[in-house]
């Protein structure tokens, strides 16, 4: 598999071509070292990846190999050393990506707020009227299945409702791109399935371009139209890709029980398993 980045704008005739959601081109990440001899630290070097218009894309690696470095890339958090972003084929040379909403592993729920005001805060921050912005809120709540619970606090919301008005938070922006940083991994194993379920109803109505970063790979592929895996750190780059040739729509627990689900998971394990091994063994040194 190649990993170079084909960063390609849309014609104007009639040539039909794949557009780019988000393209990584090159992207070097270095950190500067804690105290004056510290050295510094790549976490991500050379990385080239593109996400396109309408996919979902799961990202898997080792543990601290920089899955989450390139979700930050994505999002304008950080600004990398080397390399650049595009999205949409417009260079993102500084501040925020103002196409992407972001949910992260925590909620980024105001505990002050209720869940309507808390999904209606994003519009609100953009202009819409107050009024308008509750009234799309209250819209999204029935939608991710919260009706009813518009007027509770988080603090009175379990784990599930709190991820439902995350994800409700988001897409109530109507981002062209949605980032997200294993944002199940704290549910049981029951609600995670039901929120991966309700991700993918969701995402079916206008197919965001979705960059999913997940430890799970059973998650990764239950979900996602293409897998990329990521060596081990540090300067990591994505080494392998695997299109998921499974038949939408999908069911979480019966997906995972066929017999192409099982061969991929074979197939992407192979690859995975020895960055992981590469991945433990330094980190013992």
């Amino acid at each position: 598999m190649s990993t170079a980045a084909t960063c390609s704008v849309p014609l104007a005739s009639s040539e039909t071509r794949v557009r780019e959601a988000l393209c990584f081109d090159n992207v070097t990440c270095t950190f500067a070292g804690n105290g004056k001899n510290a050295q510094t630290y790549t976490a991500i070097s050379g990385g080239n990846l593109t996400i396109r218009d309408g996919e979902f894309v799961s990202i898997v690696g080792p543990t601290g190999c920089g899955k989450s470095t390139l979700l930050n890339v994505a999002a304008g958090l950080t600004r990398p050393s080397s390399g650049t972003l595009s999205v949409f084929g417009e260079k993102l040379a500084n501040g925020l990506n103002r196409q992407a909403a972001y949910l992260f592993q925590v909620d980024a729920l105001m505990p002050w707020k209720t869940a309507e005001e808390n999904i209606a805060m994003g519009l609100i921050f953009h202009g819409t009227p107050r009024e308008e912005a509750l009234a799309v809120a209250r819209d999204w709540l029935e939608r991710v299945g919260l009706h009813g619970h518009g007027k509770k606090y988080p603090h009175q919301m379990s784990g599930g409702m709190r991820k439902r008005a995350s994800l409700a938070q988001a897409l109530a922006l109507n981002p062209r791109i949605i980032l997200m940083d294993e944002p199940f991994s704290a549910l049981d194993i029951q609600t995670r399935h039901l929120m991966e379920n309700e991700l993918l109803q969701l995402w079916s109505f206008d197919r965001k371009s979705v960059m999913f970063v997940t430890h799970d790979l059973e998650e990764a592929i239950s979900l996602s139209d293409r897998v990329i895996v990521l060596s081990a750190g540090p300067a990591t780059r994505p080494i392998a890709e695997f299109d998921i040739d499974l038949e939408r729509p999908r069911e979480m627990s019966e997906i995972r029980m066929t017999q192409r689900f099982l061969q991929l998971h074979s197939q992407i394990w192979d690859v995975l398993r020895g960055e992981v091994l590469k991945s433990y063994a330094h980190n013992r040194i």
